[in-house]
């Protein structure tokens, strides 16, 4: 549908309201670079000023950082249809500044060059997956149940792996895992143009379904990011 379909049909008002499908493609991925730097900002301070170590002394300071951050994805997409657009926002950007404090972590783990190298990496593997699923015509939604299948296997692996030794195995997960969210990062983005469709007529839900795309691609990079580092990062 274009703007003069939607000026047509919804009348001046609706057609000032509705985007380009270019403009709330950029948006949203404008969105998912701003969570990007917030955890690396927050992730970098807490690592170069020393309070990574402290907030790790702290008892279960990793499993309640890890059930915030699920509280708040698990809400975000519970109550997307009822939050305000600047809820929608601030829990974003609060995920993103949560997962910050979890990532300052590897900064002690990893040497920094080769951080810097895997996010390279990431970054054009993360690009050339989002544009094919930007511009292939064929229906990536086909690939729901599979995607949903693989993640339940990456999750009872590493379950698993905390209580028996999977090591030798562990390798083969992670490949597993970076085949899976490579895939990810173009099904979500086809879906942003399938947002931009379905609330042509709602500005406001299209800004939260545009928010909630973002956070569906930071998850993409992110889980990206770590799989892609177990396979080449270095540790110091």
């Amino acid at each position: 549908m274009d703007y003069q379909n939607v000026n047509q049909y919804y009348g001046a008002d609706a057609a000032r309201e509705y985007e380009p499908l270019g403009k709330y493609t950029a948006k949203t991925f404008g969105w998912m670079f701003l969570g990007l730097l917030a955890t690396f900002l927050i992730a970098m301070t807490g690592y170069v000023t020393g309070l990574v170590v402290y907030v790790f002394a702290i008892p279960y300071a990793v499993l309640v950082l890890g059930i915030a951050e699920l509280a708040v994805v698990i809400f975000m997409s519970a109550q997307i249809n009822k939050v305000s657009v600047g809820t929608a926002r601030a829990l974003f950007i609060t995920y993103a500044v949560l997962n910050g404090v979890v990532f300052s972590a590897y900064f002690l783990i990893y040497a920094f060059p080769s951080l810097v190298f895997v996010f390279g990496a990431t970054a054009l593997f993360f690009g050339i997956m989002a544009l094919i699923g930007y511009f292939t015509q064929a229906d990536l939604s086909n690939l729901r149940n599979f995607l949903l299948g693989a993640l339940i296997f990456l999750a009872v692996f590493w379950i698993a792996a905390m209580f028996i030794n999977l090591e030798r195995f562990e390798m083969i997960a992670c490949t597993i895992g970076i085949f899976v969210f490579l895939v990810f990062t173009a099904y979500d983005t086809q879906k942003i143009k399938a947002y931009h469709q379905a609330y042509s007529q709602d500005p406001e839900m299209a800004k939260k379904a545009s928010i909630f795309a973002a956070l569906q691609l930071y998850l993409d990079f992110i889980n990206l990011f770590i799989y892609l580092l177990r396979v080449l990062g270095k540790r110091k």
